[in-house]
């Protein structure tokens, strides 16, 4: 009987897990101020969405001064499917599938060979403050959930 209890605790727990990653998006949410997964119950309102964190201290940490981690929480907007990309980050133009970067595990396009090329040069977290800046993000993305 316990092991039978055991397995139903299981399978609920699996079943919460999967509604969560399902209801944050396609993509795992990363704290855009510490770099570790992202606690689901520790979030911010962010440009009309929301940024999860992994922890109190770091959700201090972004409310204090969400400039300083914007670029992070951007990406995370796009990579947990709240934000859309809608055109080239860096030429405000409609994108080309072809002329695809993966960044941080989420694809973005361009519009042409020259902007993939720039993107393609960065590495790490200067490819991230590349495409995923405000203005950037603001030529290129639109939040479409909250």
């Amino acid at each position: 009987m316990r092991q039978v209890l055991s397995i139903v605790a299981l399978v609920a727990v699996v079943a919460f897990v999967g509604q969560t990653v399902a209801a944050e998006g396609k993509g795992k949410a990363i704290c855009p101020v510490a770099g570790k997964a992202a606690n689901p119950a520790v979030t911010v309102d962010y440009k009309g969405a929301t940024v999860s964190l992994c922890c109190g201290k770091c959700k201090a940490a972004f409310s204090k001064n969400p400039a300083k981690f914007a670029a992070k929480a951007n990406l995370q907007l796009v990579a947990t499917g709240q934000a859309k990309q809608v055109k080239c980050p860096f030429a405000g133009k409609p994108v080309n599938p072809a002329q695809s970067v993966t960044v941080a595990g989420t694809e973005v396009s361009f519009c042409c060979g020259g902007c993939k090329g720039k993107a393609s040069k960065a590495e790490g977290d200067a490819q991230i403050k590349l495409i995923f800046n405000d203005k950037a993000f603001a030529k290129g993305f639109k939040v479409t959930k909250k």
